[in-house]
């Protein structure tokens, strides 16, 4: 696969680049890449045959993920865990809705995926935060504040990102053994988000939260997709895996009653060929994002340095601490599109906690980087005017 081919996307309908006009979009996370060549093939067959009625899931689809799963992260999710999803969106708003009572908590941790709000907040729940802590460039868990919050006795529900979006943090088994313990303690279920899972740093792993042990296997809701790692999130497919038999029901039951349990036409050609066939393109992806976030890095340290990137580990965007420009990223946002034609994404997005951060998307070809920099540079100088 060639990265930095180039691919006009503006006209096909997408969110991310036929949001503004003339504006380079670095926010909403997908990437410019085709999908790997077997892929395209699996849909351009399927697409072939000119009939799109109802499909079902077959057992190949689930074995696909379990084999990747196995072969890549050293954890073969049982088939027999897996419940298919349109999307893991879909799959945690249908998880609040069936798992949780109105106006019960549903802890995050903040700066965390802003559309974890919408799932909480438009089903009539609380947002309950135990923020990470941001000490020298670097995110950890107040592990006294969660679990005080985990025994609150409104909390039913833990929505863990893992890696984590938008900060870049691969969460160690130690660090996941401990939430799962004390989760586990106060009787709190656990939906771990790891949609991120194979954007890793080159050389560095994450763990999945129910592989870890035993504990954490039994209260853990785990939601996967091909949607980052092959860019297919168009294809609306996800896989949510849990061990345990009855809280599987439950999610089943959900799941079906709000009728997002159903693939489109081309869902399970493309998935069962990404599985199976293109751990190759996935490696060469992941170098390639490592080198994106090096320059994009490295760029911001030398040309704009009063903006501090946060040291990431995973996912292809970056985390940018802008508080010694502007204390409101939102203000901030307006002005770099206004300026420099560069959308990014504001902080507070993610929660009040990252109200003087931006978050950058750089899965895309490494030029574009460079240009989305050298505007970022444009528009920061502009803003002191």
């Amino acid at each position: 696969m060639d990265f930095d081919k180039p691919k006009d996307r503006t006209g096909t309908l997408s969110y991310k680049w036929d949001c503004c006009e003339g504006a380079l979009p670095m926010w909403v996370a997908d990437m410019d890449f085709e999908a790997p060549r077997a892929v395209v093939e699996a849909i351009t067959k399927r697409a072939s045959h000119g009939i799109y009625g109802y499909s079902y899931v077959p057992d190949e689809f689930f074995e696909a993920v379990s084999g990747y799963f196995a072969r890549r992260h050293s954890f073969a999710i049982p088939t027999e865990w897996m419940i298919y999803s349109s999307g893991i969106v879909a799959a945690i708003s249908s998880a609040v809705r069936w798992l949780t009572r109105p106006n019960e908590n549903v802890l995050i941790q903040a700066p965390v995926y802003n559309i974890f709000y919408n799932s909480i907040i438009n089903n009539g729940r609380r947002v309950l935060s135990s923020d990470l802590v941001y000490r020298d460039g670097c995110y950890s868990i107040d592990f006294a504040d969660l679990e005080a919050k985990l025994a609150d006795p409104q909390t039913s529900l833990m929505i863990l990102c893992n890696p984590h979006n938008p900060v870049g943090k691969i969460w160690s088994g130690e660090e996941l053994a401990k939430i799962g313990e004390l989760a586990h303690r106060y009787g709190v279920i656990v939906l771990s988000d790891e949609i991120h899972c194979d954007l890793t740093l080159p050389g560095l792993e994450y763990t999945p939260f129910a592989s870890v042990n035993d504990t954490c296997a039994d209260i853990a809701i785990t939601a996967v997709a091909g949607s980052k790692t092959f860019n297919i999130a168009g294809l609306q497919s996800a896989v949510i895996a849990v061990k345990d038999p009855i809280l599987r029901h439950r999610v089943w039951r959900g799941i079906n009653t709000d009728e997002v349990g159903e693939p489109n036409a081309f869902a399970i050609q493309g998935c069962i060929a990404a599985f199976n066939q293109c751990d190759e393109w996935v490696d060469g992806l992941r170098a390639y994002l490592a080198e994106n976030r090096r320059v994009a890095e490295e760029y911001i340290r030398e040309n704009i340095p009063m903006l501090s990137p946060v040291s990431a580990e995973a996912t292809y965007l970056l985390w940018v601490d802008v508080s010694s420009v502007c204390s409101d990223s939102v203000k901030l946002v307006c002005h770099l599109v206004k300026s420099a034609g560069l959308f990014v994404s504001d902080g507070a997005e993610y929660g009040e906690c990252g109200r003087g951060f931006i978050r950058i998307n750089l899965g895309t070809r490494r030029a574009l980087v460079l240009e989305g920099m050298e505007r970022l540079k444009k528009g920061i100088e502009a803003f002191f005017g």
